[in-house]
């Protein structure tokens, strides 16, 4: 007997099966994505959750006529099976042939191209004004979880949305967990419309305008089905909110939501040792430790999370460990960033780590909240740097957004012992808002104490005295300008910056007396990046200057090693143009 997705090809597919057909449907479904997921990796429990929801929605209406709008796209992929691409999740050849979220190239049933949190109903909004100023018709879905509600763009859309005096549909999937666990305190009142099966008199949907329809079981088809087909042509604002099972069908992933929530490839192929592997040593690791030690010694010190707490190792046993010295402020990277300000402010210490590409949601906490007041909080940027990933979430942007903002000092280790001296001064000094680049890939130990004086600052670090070319490799393209150096055969000088936001006058104008030619590498964009102030300082001399690093240009999913030949971010490229700048004889 031949499966029911084998016939799913649109979801003009979908509105000619039963009920029973559906139910059979969505564990075909579940364990494609089980088997694809732990193939390639990416988000399991998110997408397991909503598998009745989206074979409901496709069998109800009518996409792309009514358009179907997900935030953050974390829970797209059974949409993406329903819509023409499930040999995505079914061909291991074609695992990789789709984006891990809505990408209108790929198909007219995705509105928009979204990885970040809390737009859908801002963009729903959108979408339903311009279809009313066209005198169109059909429906305006937004699809968003409970874990993107603590955004403050999702408040901004839902006020706005519920002026609208016409259709818009917002459909809440509460699984009572974002990532991490939920945090603040919009989540009690949706504990108690749980417990109240919607009818408690206090709910913050209605409270705004919103007609109000309550799923209790929100992985029931035949209920499912019945409300949307309620709600369906609806002329006014209307929320629907609805409880699913994060990670449904898959035991490991209900009982571990937040490990599940993305998974690396093979992670249920894992076996349980009778004894742990010893945790190897990492810049999260060591960043965990210093906070622990310095929690100890100081009250004053707190970490913060915005509701994404794995990325930066705070475990539930290290959060657990901090207690009233940790806040998960929801995912709400800019109220995160104006509570450490004011934190710093106002006596203590935080902590905040930030992954670079949700820092692009920061911009005006950091410039005014931050900056403009000179408040001594500690920034840790992770995954910055030129990578592989999805459009949505390339983290090359962070150096040109942080570091031309003023009185914030934006700094780049290359190894442990610099980034736990950085971290240490930043924490301890009171005079700058700081930054730290946390190296982004392999882990590198010099097993060297670092003595630097970090309050000193723009002073750069001769690795390697030399003449002629002067290399300046900044954080984790340090190894890249040592490459460069053995690789040219040249007495080369290797210059280790530390600092992003600033230049050394003194070291770079003592580099025209016996230097021709500058080279600078960074691991992001070059357009408003480090190696411009390079470049600027030395525009009204002859010296030469070469910058190295990203094209400004949104990359999807391209292999690093193609970016690195297209960016001549190798060493054989850097030193082909550095003979071919000082026309020397190629050997």
């Amino acid at each position: 007997m031949s499966n029911i997705l084998d016939k799913i090809n649109s979801p003009q597919d979908v509105k000619k099966l039963s009920i029973d057909e559906m139910n059979t449907l969505a564990g075909e479904m579940r364990e494609a994505i089980i088997t694809k997921v732990n193939a390639t990796g990416g988000h399991m429990a998110p997408n397991l959750g909503i598998v009745e929801a989206t074979i409901a929605m496709h069998y109800v209406f009518n996409s792309p006529q009514d358009k179907i709008i997900f935030d953050v796209s974390h829970q797209c992929y059974p949409h993406k099976m329903l819509t023409g691409r499930k040999e995505g999740f079914t061909n291991p050849d074609k695992y990789y042939s789709y984006s891990g979220y809505t990408n209108p190239k790929e198909s007219k049933h995705d509105i928009f191209k979204v990885g970040h949190t809390s737009t859908s109903v801002s963009l729903a909004t959108g979408a339903a004004k311009a279809r009313d100023l066209k005198g169109e018709k059909g429906n305006v879905i937004a699809l968003i979880g409970d874990g993107s509600l603590s955004g403050g763009e999702a408040f901004e859309g839902f006020d706005n949305a519920a002026t609208l005096d016409s259709n818009i549909i917002i459909i809440v999937n509460d699984n009572d967990m974002s990532i991490a666990p939920n945090s603040g305190g919009l989540y009690k009142n949706l504990k108690l419309l749980r417990e109240t099966n919607g009818k408690a008199e206090c709910n913050f949907f209605k409270s705004l305008g919103f007609d109000y329809y309550f799923i209790q079981d929100g992985n029931d088809l035949n209920r499912l089905i019945d409300t949307f087909e309620k709600v369906k042509d609806i002329n006014h604002p209307t929320v629907v909110h609805m409880c699913t099972l994060k990670g449904k069908g898959l035991a490991a992933a209900e009982q571990n939501k937040e490990k599940f929530h993305w998974i690396l490839p093979g992670t249920l192929d894992e076996k349980e040792d009778l004894q742990p592997a010893a945790v190897e040593e990492s810049y999260l690791t060591v960043t965990n430790d210093y906070i622990l030690n310095k929690v100890k010694q100081d009250p004053a010190v707190i970490a913060i999370s915005a509701a994404t707490p794995g990325a930066y190792g705070f475990t539930p046993e290290f959060r657990k460990q901090l207690g009233k010295n940790y806040t998960d402020v929801g995912i709400a990277e800019e109220h995160a960033v104006a509570y450490a300000s004011a934190l710093a402010k106002s006596g203590a210490k935080p902590i905040l780590p930030l992954l670079s590409s949700f820092v692009q949601r920061t911009y005006d906490q950091l410039s005014q909240d931050l900056a403009l007041n000179n408040s001594p909080a500690t920034l840790l940027i992770h995954w910055g740097g030129i990578s592989d990933a999805d459009a949505t979430h390339l983290g090359c942007f962070d150096i040109p957004l942080i570091s031309n903002i003023p009185n914030i000092v934006y700094l780049a280790p290359v190894n442990k012992e610099e980034y736990l001296r950085m971290l240490d001064w930043a924490v301890e000094q009171k005079d700058y808002s700081v930054a730290i680049r946390v190296p982004f890939g392999k882990f590198v130990s010099s097993g060297a104490e670092d003595t630097t004086d970090y309050s000193k600052l723009n002073k750069y670090k001769i690795v390697e005295e030399g003449e002629d070319v002067a290399i300046i490799a900044l954080g984790s393209f340090f190894e890249l300008g040592r490459q460069v150096k053995e690789k040219l055969g040249l007495n080369a000088t290797l210059i280790n910056p530390h600092y992003i936001t600033g230049i050394d006058e003194e070291l770079l104008e003592s580099l025209k007396s016996n230097h021709k030619l500058v080279i600078t590498l960074e691991d992001g964009i070059l357009d408003g990046g480090f190696g411009e102030k390079i470049s600027r300082f030395y525009g009204g001399s002859d010296m030469k200057v070469l910058n190295y690093g990203a094209k400004k240009e949104f990359t999807d999913l391209v292999p690093l090693n193609e970016l690195y030949e297209r960016y001549h971010l190798t060493p054989d490229l850097i030193v082909k143009d550095i003979k071919e700048c000082l026309k020397l004889e190629m050997v």
